[in-house]
């Protein structure tokens, strides 16, 4: 089809300079530090971090061409300390027989565990390599600080909308490399869709291109149609890594976007986890620690809509089950918003930690046994519903160590606004109780 343009077409589209490079401006301009290295061949150790499909690798070989230096690229995935070493000698060579510099390209660097990332170390340090990581993961999490600390990071987003129409465009016309020679044709309508479906990935872009373009020419016809695009382009899903960073980036927008009182948002995201392939009973588990993380008491109805919304999910299944769990997240969003049990439980766990084992009151112990009465166990407790409002006033129930200890303070929100003022009413009821006995 492509007479001896054997690589598939996204390789093939691999720009050679920064003048044919989409995407990335807000790095790659004039003055970024990445677009000097780039074109003056200026060698620094660097990580390239981004989704898939952003430019990471042909980042690496520019400045290989640049610099004209060597470019050694091995993968993480099949690669061991062997790789490295291999890689390490022949770029000393090069260093003494040609006074060559190499990078050496690691693609999916957090691959490597931390004994395999230290052996880059020395070699870094040294000079004997100019050492380029990609990875698709959070180097703050997947990298040694050691590495981290000799590579200056840079952040490569997801191609926007624009930028994938213009990787289209590009591939149908350049006769030498993409498409122009054939002529294929294809409606503006469908190349949006094509954008769509590549999720700002430009690499999943041209390879759902170039599919299509496969099927139209085995029809022997040389436009993209509809029937076509639609057969290509069925059953993509959004971007969505379930292990990885971006899973917890969509998570916490989905829980800050409750918290932030923002239904429509809170939708989105849910959404987005959903049609990601998201585990519903995560999602579910999720949801029901929002309920008492961020609403508590302020609205004790949520706690019960999202296990209620949980259960719903769990006999239903996928796709109506997922309605409830809407239904639950849209409901919290608009209800009234209280962290107070949420602050009141890290203080009472953080005292439970720091002072031990203290003993319980005296009064407080039940004293089935004969030996327990006679060291006074129960002795002294007074039964609630004997007293007044059922309320033993100026009683105490902490260990002596903490006794007027508060943790729970309500806000002026929701049904926390009741809550807050029979605490005070029962506070004045053991502030009358403490003069008395004064």
């Amino acid at each position: 089809m492509f007479d001896d343009l054997t690589k598939p077409l996204a390789d093939r589209m691999r720009p050679q300079s920064v003048e044919d490079y989409i995407g990335q401006k807000h790095i790659l301009k004039a003055g970024k530090p990445l677009y000097e290295a780039v074109v003056t061949g200026r060698l620094h150790s660097m990580i390239f971090w981004g989704p898939p499909g952003t430019g990471k690798t042909t980042l690496a070989r520019m400045i290989a061409h640049h610099s004209k230096a060597e470019f050694i690229s091995i993968s993480a995935v099949l690669a061991g300390v062997k790789d490295i070493r291999l890689a390490v000698a022949e770029a000393k060579k090069l260093q003494l027989e040609q006074n060559k510099r190499t990078i050496l390209f690691v693609d999916e660097v957090h691959r490597f565990n931390k004994s395999q990332q230290d052996a880059f170390l020395p070699h870094v340090e040294d000079g004997t390599v100019c050492f380029i990581g990609a990875t698709t993961e959070n180097p703050s999490f997947a990298l040694n600080n050691a590495l981290l600390s000799r590579a200056r990071v840079y952040v490569l987003n997801a191609l926007n909308h624009d930028d994938l129409i213009e990787v289209i465009n590009n591939a149908l016309v350049n006769k030498d490399k993409g498409l122009g020679a054939i002529q294929i044709s294809i409606t503006e309508e469908l190349k949006q869709q094509f954008a769509i479906a590549a999720d700002g990935d430009a690499r999943r872009c041209l390879n759902l291109l170039e599919i299509a373009v496969e099927l139209a020419t085995a029809k022997e016809i040389q436009t993209i149609t509809d029937n076509i695009a639609n057969e290509v382009l069925s059953g993509g899903v959004r971007r969505f890594d379930k292990q990885g960073e971006e899973f917890y980036n969509l998570i916490s927008a989905l829980h800050k976007s409750v918290r932030g009182s923002s239904p429509d948002a809170a939708l989105y995201w849910l959404c987005r986890m959903i049609d990601g392939g998201c585990d519903l009973a995560y999602l579910a588990r999720r949801v029901v620690r929002m309920a008492s993380e961020d609403i508590g008491n302020a609205d004790p109805r949520a706690l019960e809509i999202t296990i209620n919304a949980w259960e719903a999910q769990e006999r239903l299944g996928s796709p109506e089950g997922e309605l409830a769990l809407a239904q639950a997240v849209v409901y919290m969003a608009c209800a009234p918003k209280s962290n107070a049990l949420y602050m009141a439980y890290n203080e009472a766990m953080r005292d439970v930690k720091q002072n031990g084992s203290l003993g319980v009151p005296i009064h407080l112990r039940n004293a089935p046994t004969k030996l327990m009465k006679d060291l006074a166990y129960k002795k002294e407790y007074r039964y609630p519903h004997n007293e007044p409002e059922a309320y033993a006033a100026g009683e105490n129930y902490f260990p002596d160590e903490l006794i007027g200890t508060k943790y729970y303070h309500p806000v002026n929100r929701g049904l926390e606004i009741k809550i807050s003022e029979k605490l005070r009413h029962l506070l004045k009821m053991d502030n009358r109780e403490f003069k008395k006995d004064g």
